[in-house]
């Protein structure tokens, strides 16, 4: 499945905790904050997918001071417990920035 969504955040992470090696990037994309049994709620939150593993932080690291930025994901939808759906990111990338149509286009002398 494809969904547009906004980047608020990349994370990279990469060491040795008891042991045991991790390596991964988180990206934090934007989701609903969702209504439940126990209030209602308005607004967005961030949700952290984990993708790739940390020198994918590499390849973002340029986007630093544009972000949020919209960007294009593709995520796998699997049946999980309780009739919950699970989604992993399986594939982002940043969006074309919109051009500015009020620029106006330089001139040749």
């Amino acid at each position: 499945m494809q969904s547009q969504s906004t980047l608020y955040g990349i994370k990279q992470s990469k060491g040795d905790y008891e042991g045991r090696g991790f390596d991964s990037t988180t990206f934090h994309l934007d989701a609903d904050i969702a209504t439940n049994g126990s209030g209602e709620a308005i607004g967005i939150s961030t949700r952290p997918f984990k993708f790739g593993k940390s020198d994918e932080f590499d390849k973002w690291k340029h986007l630093g001071k544009s972000l949020p930025c919209q960007v294009l994901c593709t995520f796998d939808v699997v049946a999980a417990s309780d009739n919950q759906t699970k989604l992993t990111l399986v594939d982002i990338k940043p969006m074309d920035r919109a051009v500015d149509r009020t620029a106006k286009p330089a001139t040749t002398a």
